[in-house]
Order: structure tokens, then C-alpha cells, then sequence
């Protein structure tokens, strides 16, 4: 059984335009994905793709003008509002892409402290400093006085010490040095190793192809494909649906080739598939309904064409 299953997902927003005139806004549509015990699952996509709001879906932390359908279990039961709280943090947690979360009265130290579950506070958080290379002057300084590669690394530290099952970091490498970077990764597929599950929410392909087992594909607030870390290589000929094959060539090793178009915009969402448009093998049939996510060769797909 999977530790984390997320069921068609669907998150709208209430917005109120001129003259108060209510609209809805979806920016995740019927997205679905599992997350296995000791995986490293990575989630890619363009801005915008849905990839952040996954995650705070998941944590409960949407803001309150948002409403959800669908369904998100873990270890095989609902997460209701009131589950979610009292997992948060302990059995999931949370590497913020904002360092935003760090309490801007507190010191990092102490911050970090409070989310150790297992050993001495002091020594655990000392000794996950000294692994991301923070000075011991650190843990007395307040978010305001480190660097935006540090407050990073004090970020991942507070999950690294948690003894958390699953850990979602959203975006956790942007202002790290090669070396950091490297540290990081590494010690995301060692939790993986050691039993824990990992969400890695990034737009770093390379990086997360470095330590993944698989890599979920996000466009337009829905999965269009999941697919084995290994099914990214050559001219991207074992990748299942277009949008994930023109993201593979759209890298610089890869051509640099562009596509036309753009991502729709969650306010004008089309009636069929979200890619239809873009795409090149695009039918009638394409802009009527939106697909399904299916099984195909391994990995999953929303691409009737797809084979």
C-alpha cells in the first residue's frame, strides 16, 4: 500500500472580480499521485503547474478561499482537516520553498530544535549543521541575518531532524552551492534508503534525475505523466506523452528545442486535454474531454494517443 495516495485533486480558488463579481479559479484538476515507502518521487513542471499547491494541499495549508475535491490518504486513511494537523510536521513534514516559515523572532537554533523527535535536541541540531556546513554561529542568528542559501539549508535541516515518514521538500536546492547542492540531494535519497518517502518538487530535471526512482510530470494543475527515472535519457523516445518529451528536449544538453504556445492559464482551462493545443498529434477527439491517467509500460499517462 502506498504511505501517500493522492486521488483526483482538484483545488479552486474564490476570487471576487470588479463589482464584486464572484469567479472560480481551478488550478489543480483531477491530479493524481502515489508516493511509495523508501521512493524518491520528483515533480516536475513549468510555474504554475500545480506542483506547490500539491504540497500544501497535502499539509492542509491552502489558504482559506480555497476549496478541494478529491481524495488524499495516508497509509490508507482520509487525511481530514483535523489527521492532517496532528501529522504535520511529525509524521509529515514540510521543506518550505519560502524562507518565509522560519519565525522571524526566533532563532534558527532553537527552531531547528523544536522539530527534533529523536536524541537530544542541542546535539541533533548541532550535528545536522555541521553536515550542511553552518558555522556553530548560526544557530544564534535570526532568519533575518543569513544568506538566502543558509536559510535553505536551516530549512532542510528542520526536516532532516524530524524523523518524519514523509518528507515534501518544494524547491529545496535554488541558492546553493554545487557542493551544498550535492549534500542535499544526497541526504534526500539516503532518508529514501532508509524507509522514508520523499517528494522532491523542483524544476531542476538534472538534480532530481540524480537521486529519483520516479518523476511525476505536471502541466497545467494535473499529471500528464509518471514515469521511472530511467525513462529519461536519449531523445527522450521511452517518455509516454508529448508534453513530457518537449520537456526533455527543451533542456540545453537536449537542443534547447522550444515549442509553440504556452500553458494555459487556470482561469480559461479548455474543455479537452490541457496540452491539446500544443500539441502535434492533437485530434478532435483531443479538445472534447480530458483524458485519464492510464497505465502504460510501466508508467502512467493522460494521452489517448500515447502508446
Amino acid at each position: 500500500m502506498p504511505i501517500l495516495e493522492v486521488e483526483n485533486l482538484s483545488v479552486t480558488f474564490r476570487q471576487y472580480a470588479s463589482g464584486l463579481k464572484e469567479r472560480n479559479i481551478r488550478a489543480i484538476s483531477n491530479l493524481s499521485v502515489t508516493l511509495e515507502q523508501g521512493e524518491v518521487l520528483a515533480v516536475v513542471g513549468a510555474s504554475g503547474s500545480g506542483k506547490s499547491l500539491l504540497a500544501h494541499a497535502i499539509l492542509g495549508i491552502l489558504p482559506a478561499n480555497a476549496e478541494t475535491a478529491g481524495s488524499i490518504k495516508y497509509c490508507g486513511e482520509t487525511l481530514t482537516a483535523k489527521r492532517t494537523q496532528s501529522l504535520r510536521g511529525r509524521e509529515i513534514a514540510l521543506v518550505p520553498q519560502s524562507v518565509g516559515y522560519l519565525d522571524p523572532l526566533m532563532r534558527v537554533g532553537n527552531q531547528v530544535r523544536t522539530a527534533v523527535r529523536n536524541g537530544k535536541p542541542a546535539e541533533e541540531q548541532r550535528k545536522v549543521f555541521k553536515r550542511y556546513k553552518l558555522k556553530s554561529v548560526v544557530e544564534k542568528l535570526f532568519p533575518f541575518e543569513l544568506s538566502g542559501g543558509m536559510a535553505r539549508r536551516v530549512l532542510l535541516s528542520t526536516a532532516m531532524v524530524s524523523g518524519a515518514k514523509v518528507i515534501i521538500a518544494d524547491e529545496p536546492t535554488p541558492g546553493l552551492d554545487p557542493e551544498a547542492l550535492n549534500e542535499a540531494l544526497l541526504n534526500l535519497r539516503e532518508l529514501g534508503d532508509q524507509g522514508c518517502a520523499v517528494m522532491l518538487i523542483t524544476h531542476d530535471i538534472d538534480s532530481a534525475l540524480r537521486i529519483a526512482d520516479k518523476i511525476a510530470v505536471f502541466y497545467a494543475g494535473t499529471t500528464v505523466e509518471i514515469a521511472p527515472a530511467k525513462d529519461f535519457t536519449g531523445d527522450g523516445e521511452h517518455l509516454r506523452h508529448p508534453y513530457s518529451k518537449a520537456l526533455w528536449g527543451a533542456l540545453p544538453q537536449n537542443g534547447f528545442t522550444p515549442i509553440p504556445g504556452s500553458q494555459p492559464h487556470s482561469a480559461a482551462l479548455p474543455p479537452g486535454c490541457l496540452f491539446a493545443s500544443r500539441c502535434e498529434k492533437a485530434t478532435k477527439e483531443c479538445h472534447q474531454a480530458q483524458p485519464d491517467l492510464r497505465e502504460l509500460r510501466n508508467g502512467k499517462v493522460r494521452c489517448i494517443h500515447a502508446t
